[in-house]
């Protein structure tokens, strides 16, 4: 199977398991600690979805891109944070500069790299990363052969 087709693929199973763990993280912390996703009333119910999903789609271009030489792990594991994380903070930002209709830049900037320094803010890397480095994995097995799972009616009767 043709590498880049292969690196699409797993990166598109891994940004939707990346999108799972992010909302069942976010959903964990907010039921444990009591403290909502985004404490600002001004920032409205958008900000945190589209930094979520902004979030995802790194992780996703991210691993298209670096999955095609699966032999490197840190490269894909380090990017995918690291992007990940920044396309949160960015679109937190601007939606909030959107949403909220008397805020400055710096209050922007201000709730943005708040959002990112906090405990919603740093699990998104985090799952980015642990995500990529499955990823990794999936993406080296593949490209040395390795066959998918099959279910047992589709197996030979030989084997």
């Amino acid at each position: 199977m043709d590498p880049r087709r292969t690196a699409w693929i797993v990166a598109a199973l891994a940004a939707a398991l990346d999108f799972a763990l992010v909302v069942c993280a976010f959903g964990f912390v907010s039921l444990l600690t009591g403290v909502e996703v985004i404490v600002d009333p001004e920032a409205g119910l958008f900000v945190a979805p589209a930094a979520i999903g902004a979030s995802v789609i790194a992780v996703l271009l991210t691993l298209a891109v670096t999955l095609r030489r699966p032999d490197r792990i840190w490269p894909s594991v380090i990017l995918s944070a690291v992007w990940a994380w920044i396309a949160l903070v960015v679109v937190s930002v601007i939606g909030y500069a959107l949403a909220s209709e008397a805020s400055s830049l710096l209050a922007a900037l201000l709730f943005g790299l708040g959002f990112g320094i906090g405990w919603f803010g740093l699990l998104v890397p985090a799952l980015a990363a642990v995500t990529a480095a499955f990823a990794v994995l999936v993406a080296r097995g593949r490209d040395s052969g390795m066959e998918r799972p099959r279910w047992p009616w589709e197996r030979d009767e030989e084997e």
